[in-house]
């Protein structure tokens, strides 16, 4: 899912928890697709709309200080209510408010997977 866009108060300057911005999330998440491809039922994979609204809860809720905790937190929820094996992770602010600059955009970006342990995320 690409250029997903949410108004989110997340930054450590003052000003950005008052003000807000908005913000851009990228997201792919590797799964088994063979038994949806087979079968054509949304029973078998996961549906856009329910990891949308994942996404948006995280983006649209609790103000992180940092993207990488934002993104991490999106991971999270993904890895733990989805039954996906990896999450990569894109979150962009547009025009940080960096005084004297022309930024398009600051990203992070983070990769994260399933262990071979139950229950533990690399």
């Amino acid at each position: 899912m690409e250029g997903m866009r949410f108004y989110g108060f997340h930054g450590v300057n003052p000003e950005e928890r008052v003000l807000g911005q908005e913000y851009l999330v990228d997201l792919a998440v590797e799964m088994d697709l063979g038994p949806a491809g087979a079968s054509d039922r949304l029973e078998d994979t996961i549906s856009y709309a329910h990891i949308y609204r994942a996404v948006r809860d995280v983006m649209e809720g609790e103000p992180r200080n940092l993207l990488e905790a934002a993104a991490q937190s999106i991971a999270d929820r993904l890895l733990a209510e989805f039954p996906v094996d990896s999450v990569s992770v894109r979150v962009k602010k547009p025009h940080p408010p960096i005084r004297g600059s022309v930024i398009e955009n600051a990203t992070v970006e983070i990769y994260r997977r399933r262990s071979t342990q139950p229950g533990e995320l690399t």
